[in-house]
């Protein structure tokens, strides 16, 4: 594999899709994150180009968020939806030169290039390319990402929120772009595979001053649970894009896509059956998934939880919001834990339905 030594030479232990899991001293990689940059490779994202005339108008119609009239670089998470509105799968997509880079789940790319290409229409300009065995991803976080990239060479004051920008360390070019945090900066960077290891030890040599440590996917894992962030224990059709906190990636005022019935009525109904929130005090720790109860009635189910090279136990849950009463304690088989913030972007309104 291209990146296998270059991550065992950085004493990586590997899953067996060839991700890095950890570098051996997770309190490492976990302090880090949180205080200085980690370097992950994220390959196992799939990563999908969709060329021709029709290319935002295919994603528009098929998913929430409104993906026309986007301006260079620039990215919007979508995501697409049954019937009756479960999530089938999220995507981030970024308008650059003459395609979108679509950014899936992991192990999505092959799936996301067969789902769109079911629902092309005859005579839609459309062409796909999955390139994701064509190239590797490494996702760059931490409080120093931004200074890290700057040392790159890259303008990163004029690279707003999801938005991408081209670099290079000497001829190994890559895009970098920027996506929601889940500690300090996030930075996702592409490069072929031609580049990847030149841009990956470049990456790490920018960060030797500041701190800059590899990191794997069990970092990552407690990182966007931390941090609140969905995958694949959230983003599945046990779930409304609204139940789990996002708002911000459903269009309200665009036209038609699968699913957008169900999502317009509980948006103008003002109402929510459930909703995501955390939990807090968890103890002891318990795995998810599992169902919460209060008074001897289920209210829900935790959907993630770990615990942190601190000690620190964070969990997901979603909950009926006519249970949510912040600071109550709820049950989760032998343990307990007590109903925390809402996750995500929330309205103002939470009702109960």
């Amino acid at each position: 594999m291209v990146m296998q030594a270059t991550h065992e030479a950085h004493n990586a232990t590997l899953a067996p899709d060839g991700i890095p899991l950890h570098y051996g001293d997770l309190a490492t990689e976990y302090n880090a994150a949180l205080n200085n940059a980690i370097l992950l490779d994220r390959s196992h994202e799939g990563r999908v180009q969709i060329f021709g005339a029709d290319r935002f108008e295919l994603l528009n119609r098929m998913s929430t968020n409104k993906m026309i009239d986007m301006q260079a670089e620039e990215g919007r998470a979508t995501l697409f939806l049954t019937a009756n509105a479960r999530i089938i799968d999220r995507v981030v997509a970024y308008n650059h030169d003459d395609h979108l880079l679509v950014i899936t789940e992991p192990g999505r790319g092959e799936w996301l290039r067969g789902f769109l290409q079911k629902n092309i229409f005859f005579g839609d300009d459309v062409r796909l390319v999955d390139v994701t065995q064509a190239t590797r991803m490494f996702g760059l976080h931490g409080t120093q990402a931004d200074n890290i990239l700057a040392s790159a060479g890259i303008a990163v004051d004029d690279v707003n929120a999801m938005r991408g920008v081209t670099g290079a360390f000497g001829s190994a070019t890559f895009y970098a772009v920027r996506r929601k945090a889940i500690s300090g900066q996030h930075w996702a960077i592409v490069a072929g595979n031609q580049n990847a290891v030149a841009v990956y030890e470049g990456l790490m040599q920018a960060g030797q001053d500041v701190g800059i440590k590899p990191a794997g996917g069990i970092t990552y894992n407690t990182l966007r649970i931390r941090a609140g962030h969905p995958a694949r224990p959230e983003l599945n059709t046990d779930y409304i894009p609204l139940e789990i906190g996002l708002w911000d990636e459903v269009h309200f005022a665009k036209g038609c896509y699968t699913g957008q019935e169900i999502i317009a009525r509980m948006e103008s109904r003002a109402r929510l059956a459930k909703t995501i929130v955390r939990l807090d005090d968890l103890s002891p720790y318990a795995e998810a998934p599992a169902d919460v109860t209060h008074d001897g009635k289920n209210i829900g189910r935790m959907t993630s939880s770990v615990t942190a090279p601190t000690g620190e136990v964070f969990a997901l849950a979603v909950l009926k919001t006519s249970a949510i009463e912040q600071g109550v304690s709820v049950t989760i088989g032998e343990s307990t834990a007590t109903i925390g913030a809402f996750v995500g972007e929330q309205p103002d309104f939470i009702e109960q339905a």
